[in-house]
């Protein structure tokens, strides 16, 4: 019996809408624990009555403590990165909502099947995917990402790059550490620093829109500090580099 005649689905043939539809009110049922992950984190099947996916569920109650950041908030940020990525137009996150799960309140994406072999490491110094991974690299400056590791860039089964694991983002103090320094000190192509300023139009006022829907899921001061961070791309046109004072990387690296 094919997929369709199953009512299943894979991640490249279902829409944006239909996966936000299918993630936000189909019904989920558990997998299991994805392994070596730091925090619980499940592989779940989401389904309606047209659609079934994988999807990767991360309880909020799940999450291991961390001194720096709140508790329970990690499921949060992960949806606030997607969203502010459909925003920006860029990179490639899967769908991720916030809901209610078996275990409570959590984040529910989209699973991406990729070619494990492949990380960022693999692939960096193939040319076409050079653009893909400029994008993530500005990206995760913009949320302030904690943890870019060359794990969560993933080559999808037609070949688009995705990024995943956006828990650790959005802190109000500098934060990013990331594997992709590769471009640090480049000039941002001038289209981009366009859309840079597109995004930071967006996010001008705090009753704007687009920053209603970021507060629900993460706080004033941390979009205070998202705006900060665009301003100081969009004035000096160039790629980040690594401040000296503090870790850049993160640990491990893949």
């Amino acid at each position: 019996m094919s997929d369709e005649e199953e009512g299943t689905t894979h991640r490249e043939s279902i829409s944006v809408a239909q996966a936000l539809e299918l993630l936000n009110n189909g019904q989920i049922e558990l997998q299991g624990l994805v392994p070596w992950s730091s925090n619980y984190t499940f592989l779940i099947t989401v389904s309606d009555v047209h659609l079934q996916a994988l999807a990767v569920y991360k309880p909020c109650r799940g999450e291991r403590p961390l001194w720096d950041f709140p508790p329970h908030t990690l499921c949060q940020r992960e949806v606030a990165a997607y969203v502010l990525s459909l925003y920006l137009g860029w990179p490639d996150i899967p769908p991720v909502i916030l809901r209610e799960g078996p275990h409570g309140k959590g984040s529910v994406q989209l699973f991406v099947e990729a070619d494990t072999e492949e990380h960022y490491f693999t692939m960096r110094e193939r040319p076409e995917y050079d653009d893909a991974f400029r994008r993530i690299a500005l990206f995760d400056y913009v949320v302030n990402n904690a943890d870019r590791k060359g794990g969560h860039v993933l080559k999808g089964i037609e070949g688009k790059v995705w990024c995943i694991d956006h828990g650790l983002t959005f802190h109000a103090q500098p934060k990013l550490r990331t594997v992709i320094w590769d471009y640090a000190g480049q000039p941002i192509p001038g289209e981009w620093l366009a859309e840079l300023q597109a995004l930071r139009d967006k996010l001008h006022t705090d009753d704007a829109p687009e920053v209603n829907a970021l507060a629900r899921l993460i706080d004033p001061q941390e979009i205070r500090a998202l705006r900060r961070r665009l301003d100081a791309l969009i004035r000096g046109c160039k790629f980040p580099s690594a401040e000296q004072s503090q870790r850049n990387v993160p640990y491990p690296l893949v």
